[in-house]
């Protein structure tokens, strides 16, 4: 061997890349050489010509799909050597890798990103990112786009979340795991981003103005700025209510107080902003007296009753009648207005007892001190 071959093998030695020989399974980076309909050749670098051929081409992640000669690209070895000499190759499994590599890197990364919504079940939307296949849980939906749907009818969120069919959402990549499968994507976390820096103008105690966006069996939600925030059917009102909308409709212009914000989640008050009317109930009612109230609502343990619109009270079912009663309803119906006697009043629980019964034992009491009295 002369000098010169020496040397220039020294230099082969040496060089890393030449010693790097990949084995079946590895990926491999190359240069496309040419390009047809079922061939495509790659210049591997610093070793040799590979091939990917047949239904190694297909990519379901579609990263080489459009490969034209002098593109940079990755495959994975199929075979060290096929029949010509060549290195078998394949772009489904290294398209596939590289997919789900680029979606660790968006989960690390926090970006946000753009996906399709392919078809909707009971639980959420089927999404396509980067050609795979991600779920949208309803609950990592957006407050414009959660269904707010009065009793949780599955049906009835179904319906709202088949609307988002063939639509594109901007979402964030919040699990990931190639070997499970697995993509999960949320749509609230880039929500609570764009809140972040508006939410921090605002403070506990702060009174806020904004329009009634939706009603639900537990409250009301108010969108003010560009923000949304939870009345809870607690915080309406003084009195007792069944329904927010016994008070309010979706458009209405309301003021409430903040009483609470925990990250993106902002809780409201409205009855907040009012005088408690229970801290004057002394002024108006008294234990003893007779008073005309309208029955709200018939329960089995009795009725609640209206004294006026601040003031509500219960007459519980041993209160109804001196004989045993089983049934509220054959006493009174809903809707009736009839007269009580007021028994209790605690306004610290913002509690009124009410009587039926005790409108019988009163004169039957005054009769007996009047017979001692002769005597």
């Amino acid at each position: 061997m002369s000098a010169k071959d020496k040397l220039r093998l020294a230099d082969l030695l040496e060089d890393k890349a030449f010693l790097n020989i990949p084995k079946q399974g590895d990926v491999v980076k190359g240069k496309v050489i040419t390009v047809s309909k079922n061939e495509v050749r790659i210049d591997i670098n610093n070793y040799r010509t590979g091939v990917v051929r047949g239904r190694e081409i297909a990519d379901p992640s579609r990263i080489f799909a459009d490969v034209q000669p002098g593109d940079d690209v990755e495959a994975t070895v199929v075979d060290l050597e096929n029949e010509s000499g060549e290195v078998e190759l394949s772009f489904r499994f290294a398209g596939h890798r590289k997919a789900w590599d680029m979606l660790q890197d968006l989960f690390r990364s926090g970006e946000t990103v753009s996906v399709k919504v392919l078809e909707a079940s009971k639980g959420g939307l089927l999404v396509k990112l980067n050609h795979i296949s991600g779920f949208l849980p309803v609950s990592q939906l957006a407050p414009d786009n959660y269904p707010r749907v009065a009793g949780g009818d599955k049906s009835k969120i179904l319906e709202k979340l088949k609307t988002f069919t063939g639509k594109s959402m901007d979402v964030r990549v919040i699990d990931v795991n190639e070997g499970e499968e697995k993509l999960i994507v949320s749509e609230k976390a880039v929500w609570e981003d764009k809140q972040k820096n508006v939410i921090s103008k605002f403070k506990i105690g702060d009174i806020v103005e904004g329009e009634v966006s939706a009603l639900a069996d537990f409250g009301a939600f108010v969108k003010f700025d560009i923000l949304e925030g939870l009345v809870h059917i607690s915080e309406i009102a003084w009195q007792r209510i069944d329904h927010p909308r016994d008070i309010l409709k979706v458009g209405d212009m309301v003021k409430a107080e903040i009483i609470g914000i925990e990250g993106s989640k902002i809780f409201l008050s409205m009855k907040k902003l009012v005088e408690d009317p229970w801290k004057r109930v002394g002024d108006k009612y008294k234990v003893g007296e007779k008073v005309m109230g309208k029955v709200l609502k018939i329960n089995p343990f009795g009725f609640f009753v209206e004294l006026d619109p601040e003031i509500h009270g219960l007459a519980h079912i041993s209160e109804l009648s001196a004989k045993p009663v089983t049934d509220p309803g054959e006493i009174a119906k809903a809707g009736e207005t009839r007269e009580f006697m007021i028994v209790s009043i605690e306004p610290e629980q913002h509690r009124l007892g009410l009587s039926i019964k005790a409108l019988d034992e009163k004169p039957a009491k005054k009769e007996e001190k009047s017979e001692d009295a002769a005597a």
